[in-house]
């Protein structure tokens, strides 16, 4: 018996706690949180920038930045976003396996 309890109970803690840190890896890739927060807001200027007054537009001698501004955030959004779709993060490594508890061949067992 370690220190730890029982060896193998250890062992499927550790690697109950490694999936779940990929898991959480993946949902919260970078990419996904940047596409995400892109895509958001070019709706939001988007929309003021569809809704802009002609004085508002004045003010840009001419140009409605909003619209552009957020048709840009948008592009750059879905962009973040594909390319997180055609190039997903990698998979958890597999897990290695273990010899039995019960095995001759344990290191610090002699025979």
């Amino acid at each position: 018996m370690s220190e730890y309890g029982n060896e193998p109970d250890f062992q499927h803690r550790i690697e109950d706690l490694e999936h779940e840190s990929a898991s959480a890896a993946r949902l919260f890739d970078v990419r996904r949180v940047i596409g995400g927060l892109f895509v958001v807001y070019g709706v939001i200027v988007t929309i003021a920038g569809i809704t802009a007054s002609d004085a508002d537009i004045a003010k840009a001698q001419g140009i409605n930045i909003n619209l552009w501004t957020g048709i840009g955030m948008l592009v750059l959004g879905l962009l973040f976003l594909l390319w997180m779709k055609l190039s997903p993060p990698p998979p958890p490594p597999a897990a290695q396996e273990t010899p039995e508890e019960g095995s001759s061949l344990r290191p610090g067992n002699d025979g």
